[in-house]
């Protein structure tokens, strides 16, 4: 028995509420809704369920994706010959207590943002518009409109699907940076604690609104995963991919946006090696034009570069 035989064996004797998904479309758990499948999926609902995922994962070697909303992901047509997690409905709760708010890693960006406004809080108001989980959150050190989760979170707990071990990590010790942590890529955050700041009356609903209504004007809709190259020291990957003619450009089924350049959009029942490709093509030609190579922020799984 292999090692993925082995796991379906096990994971499906632990009795999930989800089940055990063999094959499973994970490209259309993304924000692109395009890609293929994972070997095995799971979606543990409580830390019970998460005990057996760990137990099983632990004791089979196999390759791990963790799957957060997403939204910064794009999978391969090919697909992920491994095991990939994403945390059930359990993990998806909220308790704020003074300026100190606990959250679920499952739990929605714009749902906390707007709770935590609601509570008469502020600091938390740039989520608003960015479609992720918290969990993700963390592990990409999220940001926008001038804060990241740096600037308020207090603590993570996470928890190593590889080994088992689980930590509660202060802020400290994640290694935040522009889009980048320490978390791992075999790691699950599985709760996490903001320190906010209370708010003027009605301050908080006012900024809500003013980013849900800047997002709306300068960023576009549809099948996209949000930026998709970090922006270089000082610069604006937008501004160069824009400024190397690359507005509009397609490659297949997908473009550079005619609305914001640093985001690739694919059409419907389009193509995530399309996507994969476009980005190439972006880096080759910024590269040229201006001598600078772009960076995916988007985190690429089953390609071969």
């Amino acid at each position: 028995m292999d090692g993925l035989e082995a796991l379906t064996t096990a994971l499906t004797a632990a009795g999930l509420a989800d089940g055990v998904g063999r094959d499973y479309p994970i490209g259309s758990l993304t924000t692109y809704r395009v890609g293929g499948t994972a070997s095995v999926f799971v979606r543990p609902v409580d830390a019970d369920e998460l005990e057996a995922v760990v137990g099983a994962a632990t004791a089979c070697e196999v390759e791990i994706l963790v799957v957060g909303l997403g939204s910064n992901l794009l999978v391969s047509d090919g697909g992920f010959t491994g095991l990939a997690v994403q945390l059930g409905g359990g993990f998806g709760s909220i308790a704020v207590s003074g300026q100190m708010v606990t959250a679920g890693g499952a739990t929605s960006l714009p749902v906390l943002a707007r709770r935590t406004v609601a509570d008469g809080l502020t600091g938390f108001e740039w989520a608003v518009g960015v479609p992720g989980s918290i969990g993700g959150a963390v592990r990409m050190n999220a940001g926008g409109h001038g804060s990241d989760m740096a600037a308020v979170l207090e603590e993570a707990t996470t928890i190593d699907l590889r080994t088992g071990a689980g930590k509660v990590r202060p802020v400290e010790s994640l290694s935040l940076g522009y889009r980048t942590s320490g978390v791992g890529s075999a790691e699950l955050v599985t709760s996490v604690v903001l320190r906010l700041e209370d708010s003027v009356s009605g301050a908080g609903e006012e900024t809500l609104a003013g980013i849900v209504r800047w997002r709306r004007e300068n960023q576009p809709g549809g099948r996209n995963a949000g930026s998709a190259f970090t922006n270089p020291p000082g610069d604006s990957a937008g501004r160069l991919i824009d400024d190397a003619g690359l507005r509009g450009h397609r490659h297949g089924s997908a473009v550079v946006s005619e609305r914001h350049a640093n985001f690739i959009q694919v059409d419907e029942g389009g193509s995530a090696d399309d996507v994969d490709a476009l980005m190439g093509e972006v880096v080759r030609r910024v590269l040229e034009v201006h001598g600078i190579r772009l960076h995916a922020e988007i985190v690429m799984v089953g390609f071969s570069q």
